[in-house]
């Protein structure tokens, strides 16, 4: 499917969508914590139906009511299938898969894991070192999907890098807090802590085993009583909105003209939530409610702000810097590698496009930026990468010209209503389907 998108003028309100961070933990929290869950304001996207999908494969039942999902867990009945061979697809969903595996590990079973899209090209040799020291066999495909494990694991002392990944952690985090165990994990070099503070979050929110956070360098677990604390019968969660897409909007707004988006946590522990401060920076005015984010059309200014622990924000913060009148300068490109797509490259090739020049210095990125967008091509492509397709969308809302965007249906794997969200507040775009 292709965009084309022409020159706009914002207006209105618009309610943000679930985030898909939390959406997929609370479904693993939900399997592990066994029983009746219902997750109000559930997600739609891609990502979030790999996460239903996976655990319907690992013993729960999945009822969709309104904007809330039921989910109805036999995760345990699974330690006695012990011949049975589970199939886990994985979609695009990185963290799916980096959380999934460990706790897919825990069952006596042997499980095939598999992905698609850019997920194959992603290295997993994480696993390939940590899980054998936890009892489980895997065979990769040389460290890269599809792979092949066999459980149990059994939590122990361990010392691991977080430096590529905190998904990993989270990952392990939940298996061993399903095990009740007493153990710590170690961590070096550790990225994206917020992400992690949103696992903790889920955690304690569903009653699971929490381990002592030590500055997020060890996770010490201790057995618990589990019988003072019966699980349950009916539990209710509400999945946070998205900062993550909520900041692609918010860069919207800022360059084109004033809405008000509603349901954001301003004390939400997503990394994205870092928004707000950039804008700040960027002198674009807001004004700001429990709930409410008001966000009126202002003169950018050029800024710097290292991105390291909040890789996803670089695509919309370049689209808010292409409009500032000077160099931005964002650190942190080391992290944007293995995305979807080599994320600071594809920025600079598609960037450039719209007539905005981008320098990679190492870990560091400078957009030059003119105050306006003078588009050079108006055919641009997402890569297959919905950050990509979502910042090109919201650069061209003030450039000179429209552009068209190719494989625009990337935006399916996090936020499948971007452009019926973006049309909904005044944006001029049409659907062509090749």
């Amino acid at each position: 499917m292709n965009i084309t998108i022409q020159p706009s003028t914002l207006y209105g309100s618009l309610q943000i969508p679930a985030s898909k961070s939390y959406m997929q933990r609370a479904c693993a929290a939900a399997l592990l914590k066994g029983g009746i869950t219902t997750l109000h304001n559930s997600g739609i996207s891609n990502d979030d139906l790999a996460a239903i999908n996976t655990i319907q494969q690992l013993g729960a039942t999945v009822t969709k009511v309104g904007n809330a999902v039921v989910i109805d867990s036999k995760f345990d009945n699974f330690f006695t299938k012990k011949n049975e061979i589970i199939n886990l697809n994985l979609g695009e969903s990185g963290l799916g898969l980096r959380m999934f595996t460990p706790i897919a590990a825990l069952l006596p079973n042997t499980v095939q894991l598999s992905g698609s899209g850019s997920l194959v090209t992603r290295p997993m040799h994480f696993f390939t070192e940590v899980l054998p020291l936890l009892n489980v066999t895997l065979t990769t495909n040389d460290g890269y999907l599809p792979f092949t494990i066999t459980g149990s694991l059994q939590p122990t002392n361990i010392e691991v890098d977080g430096s590529m990944s905190s998904q990993f952690i989270t990952g392990l985090l939940m298996a061993y807090s399903y095990t009740n165990c007493t153990a710590t994990i170690t961590t070096n070099n550790l990225t994206s802590k917020p992400y992690i503070a949103i696992t903790l979050n889920v955690l304690r929110a569903f009653g699971l085993p929490l381990p002592v956070n030590n500055n997020y360098e060890q996770f010490i677990f201790s057995k618990i009583n589990k019988s003072l604390e019966p699980p349950s019968t009916a539990f209710n969660y509400t999945i946070e909105s998205d900062w993550s897409s909520a900041s692609f909007m918010l860069v919207a707004a800022a360059i084109s003209d004033d809405v008000t988006f509603t349901g954001l946590n301003l004390s939400s522990e997503q990394a994205d939530s870092a928004i707000i401060y950039v804008l700040d920076k960027a002198g674009v005015k807001m004004y700001l409610t429990k709930t409410e984010v008001s966000v009126l059309k202002s003169t950018i200014l050029p800024f710097y702000f290292n991105a390291t622990n909040c890789p996803d924000l670089f695509p919309p913060l370049v689209a808010l810097a292409a409009y500032a009148n000077g160099t931005t300068t964002l650190k942190g490109v080391n992290r944007l590698m293995h995305k979807e797509s080599n994320r600071g490259l594809t920025l600079q090739t598609e960037f450039a496009k719209l007539g905005v020049t981008i320098h990679i210095n190492g870990d560091e990125m400078q957009i030059i930026g003119t105050g306006k967008v003078a588009i050079a091509n108006p055919n641009c492509t997402s890569h297959h990468d919905h950050r990509i397709a979502m910042a090109l969308a919201v650069a061209a809302l003030q450039a000179n010209t429209g552009i068209t965007i190719n494989d625009a249906e990337a935006v399916n794997k996090s936020y499948p209503n971007f452009y019926n969200d973006l049309q909904s507040i005044g944006a001029k775009l049409t659907e062509n389907f090749n």
